[in-house]
C-alpha cells in the first residue's frame, strides 16, 4: 500500500465535452461522389469546395459560417444530381426511340 502525502493534491485532469447538437454535416462524401460521377457543369467540384470550406469553418469553431457553406454545398449537390438524372433519362428515351444510337457508322 502506498502512503500519500496529506498535503498533496490529486493530479488535475481535463475533460472535453462535445455537444452533439453542434455537429453540423459538411457533405464532403456526397460532394466527392458528385465530383467523380455526376459532375454536370462542374457543380460537383464547386460543391466539394464549399464542403471543404464548411469543414474548415467547423474546425475553427465558426458554426454559422460552417452551416452557410454546408447549405450551399447541399444545394449544389442536389442540383448536380437532378441535372444528371434528367440527362440520363433523356438519353435513355433517345436511345429507346432510336433517335440516338451507339454505333459510330450508320452504314454498318
Amino acid at each position: 500500500m502506498v502512503k500519500e502525502d496529506p498535503g498533496s493534491a490529486p493530479a488535475p485532469s481535463t475533460v472535453v465535452y462535445i455537444n452533439s447538437d453542434t455537429i453540423q454535416p459538411d457533405y464532403v462524401a456526397w460532394s466527392t461522389f458528385s465530383t467523380i460521377f455526376l459532375n454536370s457543369c462542374c457543380l460537383g467540384f464547386i460543391a466539394y469546395v464549399y464542403s471543404v470550406k464548411s469543414r474548415d469553418r467547423k474546425m475553427v469553431g465558426d458554426m454559422n459560417g460552417a452551416q452557410t457553406y454546408a447549405s450551399t454545398a447541399k444545394k449544389l449537390n442536389i442540383i448536380a444530381v437532378v441535372i444528371s438524372v434528367v440527362c440520363f433519362i433523356i438519353l435513355i428515351i433517345l436511345y429507346s426511340a432510336g433517335i440516338a444510337s451507339l454505333s459510330y457508322s450508320r452504314y454498318n
